[in-house]
């Protein structure tokens, strides 16, 4: 039986001796056995034949029988491997000879051997490949929110709504309420950005309604560009209703209802579900427009204390609480929105960030009910008007704004608990004249001209 990879047809069988051929067809005997070895006759008796036969004299003109060959037959393979020894002595022969040739075999050498050429260094490893050609560069947390333009995004909580101190062409019914007491702008004033910050965070905005006028100069996420470092962004309270929940709470006929907070729970629930996707949305957009930017998405404060002692006008203890149990839920739902698309990014290798800063307890202490409150708590409307809850009611104030911005202020020092990488391109290329023609985004520029003017349309644009 052959084994695997021979092939039967190559089996070769011993050759005859020299002459055997001859003696096939001259000396056969003429005995009528046409040549067969008889049989009978021992081994004894043959040879003594054969002996007798080597002896006759040359005399007597009895012609000498040969003795048959008695050799090794030599196989094939051998044949083909003398052969094969002969031509790789040859070919090296001819190598050492002619350097041409042997660049060639050197060359077929390194194929062979996936690039292990002699005198070469051994190839690089995959990790020392990817160090090499890597079109990333690895920054340290600050670095990588520092080297461009600073975004600023978000609803009432971002433009410091109820903080005072406003960009008085977005204080009016309607405006955006910016304040100079925002946590953006203690950010912006606190570090050196190589650009600008863009101040566009609106009162009353939505997730909602970020994406639908995308296209428009309507539209925040639009103001983002290739260049910008850093965005903040607190957005969703207007999406999940919370202030429309307050005002179901507190305003609520007869005052004695006391369901009507948690008669609230399932809608709030099915528009914190809807707002996952508006929020993975959002970020995916911004992120195409500032790949290398990391999004710092800011979260929502506790309005209440952790344990309430007493009433807070018409809201209960239990109020309070299933309060503060929505709200952080909905931080929550946000945290967890924002570490999946930040879980995308970094698992497609790619540059930038999204990154949860937490503020839920940014106010301990000083929730709405505390003597020395950093929230601006409702306003009493005139006697037999009851109590009304006012745009700027449980928003923070400039001390809490404060408070906002030293967990912005840890989240861009201390980083996300993973690596950040910037296109190296980016950091090459990257010059004031550049970032100051990204300022306002591609639908509204903002002009060198308006850039400089004090208190001109640079401020309407929401530039500092």
């Amino acid at each position: 039986m052959s084994t695997r990879g021979d092939d039967p047809s190559d089996f070769d069988e011993p050759e005859h001796g020299p002459g055997a051929g001859e003696r096939g067809r001259d000396e056969q005997p003429d005995d009528g056995t046409g040549g067969a070895p008889a049989h009978g006759n021992s081994g004894a008796e043959q040879n003594s034949e054969d002996s007798s036969a080597e002896q006759t004299s040359e005399g007597s003109g009895a012609t000498a029988v040969s003795r048959p060959s008695r050799k090794r037959p030599r196989t094939r393979r051998a044949r083909i491997a003398l052969y094969s020894a002969a031509a790789l002595v040859l070919l090296l022969v001819v190598t050492m000879a002619v350097p041409a040739t042997r660049d060639g075999v050197t060359d077929l050498w390194c194929d062979l051997t996936g690039g292990v050429c002699p005198g070469d260094p051994p190839p690089l490893t995959e990790e020392e490949q990817q160090e090499e050609l890597d079109w990333r560069v690895r920054v340290e947390p600050e670095e990588a929110a520092l080297w461009g333009n600073y975004v600023a995004l978000g609803d009432s909580y971002s433009s410091g709504d109820g903080a005072g101190d406003y960009d008085p062409s977005t204080a009016e019914p309607g405006g955006c309420w910016r304040s100079e007491n925002a946590y953006p702008r203690l950010i912006s004033e606190e570090y050196e950005f190589s650009g600008t910050l863009a101040f566009f965070a609106c009162s009353s905005h939505k997730g909602e309604d970020m994406l639908s006028r995308l296209g428009t100069p309507e539209s925040q996420i639009e103001r983002v560009t290739d260049h910008t470092s850093l965005v903040t962004i607190g957005i969703g309270g207007n999406d999940l209703g919370f202030i429309p929940v307050l005002r179901t709470c507190m305003v609520r006929m007869p005052i004695l209802d006391n369901t009507a907070c948690v008669d609230q729970e399932e809608e709030i629930s099915d528009r914190m579900e809807q707002f996952e996707e508006t929020l993975t949305q959002v970020l995916e957009e911004i992120h195409d427009r500032a790949p290398d930017a990391r999004i710092l998405v800011v979260g929502y404060p506790r309005l209440f204390p952790e344990e309430p002692t007493g009433m807070y006008y018409t809201l209960s203890v239990n109020d309070q609480e299933w309060l503060n149990t929505v709200a952080r839920r909905f931080n929550e739902t946000i945290r967890d929105t924002v570490y999946r698309v930040d879980g995308d990014v970094y698992g497609e290798r790619d540059v930038g960030s999204a990154e949860y800063v937490n503020v839920f307890s940014s106010l301990n202490g000083y929730e709405v009910s505390a003597d020395e409150a950093w929230l601006n708590g409702i306003v009493l409307g005139e006697l037999g008007e009851g109590l009304e809850v006012d745009r700027a009611s449980f928003h923070p104030t400039a001390e809490g704004q404060m408070s906002m911005a030293e967990r912005v202020r840890s989240q861009i020092e201390e980083g996300p608990e993973r690596t950040l990488y910037v296109t190296r391109e980016t950091l090459e290329q990257v010059d004031q004249e550049i970032l100051r023609s990204e300022l306002g985004g591609p639908l509204d520029p903002v002009g060198p001209e308006e850039e400089v003017a004090d208190g001109g349309e640079a401020e309407e644009a929401g530039t500092s």
